[in-house]
């Protein structure tokens, strides 16, 4: 008797799964792991300090009163003024929302055109997979920074042309990994057999190939969006990313080094944000990491 084309899904999960119980047993594994439980909470204090930005600033982030230029940390300004006498706790507050915005959509736009092209070209095979891989080489060819440059070069400023130019960069990294997987996934003897028997592709896609690579694409992810934010900040911090009034972090690196003798907190106070931030990503990124795959659990 043929065998159900449900049950050929039945097979062990692999180190790439996602852990056996459900969400449940996921959450346990990951926090057991202290440095996702501390990058988990630098990174929820930005969130929230993001959302509620508005009610914690004391001042408008576009405020300015150049009665009070550059004046150093005190009690009406905990991190200073800048040289348009603007607060910049005020701005630094605001900047969290660019930053993570710019992090986390440009990850989520990228994942949505790269894990299609590298679940593609990792089944299909032949000339879809040659035509697909060589745009992804065209992708890899240069340094992500490089190539987000020239998207912005040729989309223009602002914020939303951020996202979208990083998120075109992040797409050949991702469509590689989720084709390297794919091929490894798609060998397996419960996938072969259900191909064989005529399963739908699209069946076989969500129920046999996505949820074994599921982990590997939420840790690439997450080791992204602390890339996609560093990103950001350096093309606003060259002039080609967000553009004035906008509080943004890497700009008001930029506004400040001119005056660094004078004035180091203009500069300095929203680098030390976008470096705990950044911490903070990465020790929740290698958590995750090291709580979903076996290999590299307790190696850190």
């Amino acid at each position: 008797m043929a065998a159900d084309p449900a049950s050929v899904g039945l097979a062990a999960p692999s180190s790439a799964e996602l852990p056996a119980g459900g969400l449940l047993r996921t959450w346990r594994l990951v926090r057991a792991q202290r440095k996702a439980m501390a990058g988990g909470a630098i990174v929820l204090a930005f969130v929230l300090v993001a959302v509620f930005a508005p009610l914690l600033a004391p001042y408008a982030p576009t405020e300015q009163n150049v009665m009070d230029a550059m004046q150093g940390p005190s009690a009406a300004h905990w991190m200073g003024t800048d040289s348009f006498g603007q607060d910049i706790l005020s701005r630094v507050f605001y900047g969290a929302r660019s930053a993570l915005w710019i992090g986390f959509a440009s990850v989520v736009l990228g994942l949505l055109v790269g894990v299609p092209l590298g679940v593609l070209a990792g089944l299909r095979g032949g000339r879809s997979e040659w035509a697909i891989m060589r745009l992804v080489d065209g992708l890899l060819a240069f340094p992500e920074l490089i190539m987000a440059m020239a998207f912005m070069a040729v989309l223009g400023l602002g914020m939303v042309n951020v996202i979208y130019a990083l998120a075109l960069s992040f797409v050949g990294p991702f469509a590689r990994m989720v084709r390297a997987d794919v091929l490894q996934v798609k060998s397996r003897p419960y996938v072969e057999a259900a191909r064989l028997m005529g399963v739908p592709e699209r069946e076989v896609v969500l129920r046999h190939v996505l949820p074994n690579i599921v982990s590997p694409i939420l840790i690439q992810a997450g080791m992204r969006v602390s890339i996609a934010i560093l990103l950001g900040s350096g093309l606003s911090f060259l002039g080609l990313g967000v553009v004035p009034p906008t509080p943004d972090w890497g700009l008001m690196i930029a506004e400040g080094r001119g005056f660094i003798s004078m004035a180091p907190w203009m500069s300095g106070m929203p680098g030390i944000a976008l470096a705990i931030l950044l911490v903070g990503l990465n020790l929740l990124a290698e958590g995750v990491r090291d709580a979903l795959d076996p290999g590299t659990r307790g190696q850190h």
